[in-house]
């Protein structure tokens, strides 16, 4: 699914990112990506979807070498790639639907399999009934989960989430948890960077953890806990 070898990301102020980095994830796993601010975890995140290009290294994602990758192949390597903020980036004058709708619209879906899949995926993530809604109507979970819909209304395979319960109350994370374990259970690759020491003990997956550049412990499924 994704191997990275020997990434290194150096920024143009020649501060170093990533240094080094290692990692084979299959597909259909679950990992959390952990580490002090600073630490390359942003960095680590913005190469899996060629928000940003290695200095040095190979990234593949299913095939996809992403350190050689043509601009026009971007998009298509994308189509695979869900991605969920911290911050929503919902499109404020837009519905609920029309917000899901659009990553399906860009890629010229029949309309008819635009209304299916956007109302099944609004029936996972728990907002079928809130369609019309626009983002300042829902509360800070509500858009989360629109935003999670909207990234996997494409059927990706590989799913990112950065930061996802950042902004959230304690009850409303554990809600948007729920929803990416079973994201994951029904094979889709969840990568998922976050602070949150009670998450990633609670709920207990793979963790890599990265601090200077480096990846600095690789534990498969958090079993002794982790101190972030």
């Amino acid at each position: 699914m994704i191997d990275m070898k020997g990434v290194y990301k150096t920024y143009p102020n020649g501060v170093t990112a990533l240094n080094g980095v290692d990692v084979h994830i299959d597909q259909g796993e679950f990992v959390y990506i952990v580490g002090p601010s600073g630490a390359g975890k942003s960095t680590f995140i913005k190469l899996m979807f060629r928000e940003e290009k290695p200095s040095k290294g190979s990234i593949v994602i299913n095939d996809y070498n992403l350190a050689t990758i043509k601009e026009r192949r971007v998009p298509h390597l994308r189509r695979n790639i869900g991605v969920v903020y911290q911050d929503f980036r919902l499109l404020p004058r837009l519905t609920v639907y029309e917000n899901v709708a659009f990553a399906l619209e860009v890629i010229e879906e029949s309309p008819n399999q635009i209304r299916r899949r956007v109302m099944d995926v609004l029936d996972q993530v728990r907002l079928k009934n809130k369609a019309r809604f626009i983002p300042d109507e829902l509360s800070g979970g509500e858009q989360q989960r629109v935003s999670i819909a909207r990234a996997i209304v494409n059927h990706p395979q590989l799913l990112i989430a950065d930061e996802p319960t950042g902004n959230l109350d304690p009850d409303t994370s554990w809600e948007i948890m729920h929803i990416l374990e079973e994201i994951n259970s029904s094979g889709t690759t969840v990568l998922m960077a976050t602070h949150s020491q009670e998450i990633v003990n609670t709920i207990r997956k793979r963790v890599i953890a990265i601090e200077d550049g480096q990846i600095v412990r690789d534990e498969a499924r958090g079993e002794y806990g982790y101190e972030i």
